[in-house]
């Protein structure tokens, strides 16, 4: 009774000509290497840990870059809605 007992049949293809290291048909996305959560399977509450760490240390060149651009989109909006900016110089 060949048809009851059903195994998954695994392929691992590698081309013939291929030089490289690893697969090349390996489906990541390009900034898993830079993450600390992705690609380990650490479980739930190690994945929770890596997230927390990094939320404890937040880059600084993004918040200055976050602050330098909203400051800029206000100016824009006190200007489109033609706000007398003369109240903030003497």
């Amino acid at each position: 009774m060949g048809f009851l007992k059903r195994t998954n049949k695994k392929f691992d293809y590698k081309p013939r000509y291929y030089k490289g290291e690893g697969n090349p048909f390996k489906i990541e996305h390009k900034l898993d290497q830079f993450r600390k959560t992705a690609g380990k399977n650490k479980g739930l509450k190690g994945r929770f840990n890596d997230a927390i760490e990094d939320l404890k240390t937040p880059d600084k060149g993004v918040n200055k870059t976050l602050i330098i651009i909203i400051s800029i989109l206000v100016f824009i909006f006190l200007y489109i809605i033609d706000f007398d900016l003369s109240i903030f110089i003497k």
